[in-house]
């Protein structure tokens, strides 16, 4: 489990966005499937539904910029309860690039930047 994360390794991406072959490893970690996609067209390797924010935080936060720093703590407090699935995430990274997907349209204020920040940490 040592070493660093390299910030080139964890990328945030749009589900919407054509996959790339830089993309590694596609993680969609929204809880909810995004609407009107095909899992073809997705291109997901693997959905993790457990570390995404509970639904009270997701409808809490509701994407709204000034809510964003409340709820980058929240959420990291949740992830601490998860110490499984952030495990699994960093152990990805290492073993090579990893994007993390996600469906929100603000492309700053979302549940896998503030993962990344996490996993980087």
């Amino acid at each position: 489990m040592a070493g660093k994360i390299k910030s080139a390794s964890v990328k945030t991406k749009r589900v919407y966005e054509p996959r790339k072959a830089s993309d590694g490893t596609r993680i969609l970690v929204d809880r909810l499937w995004p609407r009107g996609l095909s899992k073809k067209k997705a291109a997901i390797n693997e959905w993790m539904k457990d570390v995404a924010p509970s639904d009270t935080l997701r409808k809490w936060f509701g994407h709204d910029p000034a809510k964003w720093s409340e709820f980058r703590t929240r959420y990291r407090a949740e992830l601490k309860r998860k110490p499984e699935q952030l495990k699994r995430l960093r152990a990805l990274a290492r073993g090579g690039s990893v994007t993390l997907v996600y469906s929100a349209h603000d492309e700053k204020h979302n549940n896998a930047v503030a993962l990344r920040n996490v996993l980087l940490r």
